[in-house]
């Protein structure tokens, strides 16, 4: 069976020799899509025997750990991935434009954000640290992958563990740029106590979505309970530790959170912060009760939290002409399958 974890990886090359400088060139071929025969040093003449003649079963297992079962182009230049693992549970991914991969945490997830496809399936399982990183690693046989985000499905902050174990090592081993690592999160206090303690120290990404406490707890209903002006203050202080600013996520819906009120909570929040707003219009999802913003209204909004002086990015939601909402391939080519939920798998 293929392994879900780094841990399992890690064992298994520890049985047949494998040194440290053994573990980083095989992680490094695997992860960077680099063919086994390129590289100084053959790998006849590097990996201990035992290992080089399990090199075959081996790559075989790590490329099966999340296998592509289909691909969704869009005309944006996004494409959508639907990606199998070993217990035929799946995963999305998607291609962004200019060398992004938006890759999922968790199968299901338990926040039930009222705007997400996903949040409808309440939480399956955890996806292991391999399976994190079988997600870029299937993405690089298609297309260059430089930036990696952590905002598919699930919320990373429920599988920390396996979440910081995938960063390092994509920090490393993957060849991603640290700020290029992105950890997106609707807060919760680990993640602010645990993030900065890596030698891998990723952007941070905050799902706010609105200013008001009364209508976050309506839209994200089993987030923590936490103050948008305390998930300010400890984001922007990990992001001046970092030295990068932190990004704000706020999906656009219409008639919610798009009013003169959250400008004004936005200027406030924003003061002096070393932060920037990503404007997300809503992805349409059939069966929720909520609508997209106009394309016009939008701009409008963007405008002005610009000139509050707020950096705003208006970021159209990928994939839209192929209903690309988070959760969206997943349930139109994959039934709901009942599963007990067991241990958290290692990191």
């Amino acid at each position: 069976m293929s392994p879900t974890s780094l841990a399992e990886i890690d064992a298994t090359l520890q049985r047949l020799g494998a040194r440290p400088e053994h573990r980083s060139r095989l992680l490094r071929h695997w992860l960077q899509a680099i063919p086994l025969d390129r590289g100084r040093n053959p790998l006849a003449h590097y990996l201990p025997k035992a290992l080089h003649e399990a090199l075959p079963s081996l790559m075989a297992e790590w490329q099966g750990v999340a296998a592509l079962h289909a691909r969704e182009p869009s005309e944006d230049g996004s494409e959508r991935l639907l990606l199998r693992l070993h217990d035929g549970q799946s995963v999305e991914a998607v291609l962004l434009p200019r060398g992004g991969l938006c890759i999922s945490s968790q199968v299901g997830c338990a926040v039930g954000c009222g705007f997400c496809m996903t949040g409808t399936l309440g939480l399956i399982r955890q996806v292991g640290s391999a399976e994190l990183l079988a997600q870029v690693a299937t993405a690089r046989t298609l297309r260059a992958v430089n930036k990696v985000v952590f905002m598919g499905m699930g919320e990373p902050a429920h599988n920390l563990d396996a979440v910081l174990a995938a960063i390092d090592t994509l920090g490393t081993e993957g060849g991603i740029g640290h700020k290029n690592l992105v950890f997106s999160t609707v807060g919760d206090e680990r993640v602010f106590e645990r993030l900065g303690r890596g030698a891998v120290k990723p952007a941070l990404a905050l799902s706010l979505h609105t200013t008001q406490p009364a209508l976050r707890e309506q839209l994200l209903p089993r987030a923590p309970r936490l103050s948008p002006e305390w998930l300010m203050t400890q984001a922007c202080d990990y992001a001046r530790r970092t030295g990068y600013p932190l990004q704000v996520q706020w999906t656009l819906l219409e008639g919610v959170n798009d009013g003169d009120d959250e400008v004004e909570g936005l200027v406030r929040l924003f003061q002096g912060q070393p932060a920037m707003l990503n404007l997300i219009p809503f992805n349409t999802v059939p069966g929720l009760p909520f609508q997209r913003p106009s394309w016009d209204a939008c701009r409008d909004l963007a405008r002005r939290l610009h000139a509050r002086g707020i950096l705003t990015k208006l970021r159209d939601s990928a994939g839209q002409d192929v209903e690309g909402g988070c959760g969206q391939l997943r349930a139109r080519l994959q039934p709901v399958r009942v599963v007990r939920r067991s241990a958290a798998p290692q990191a």
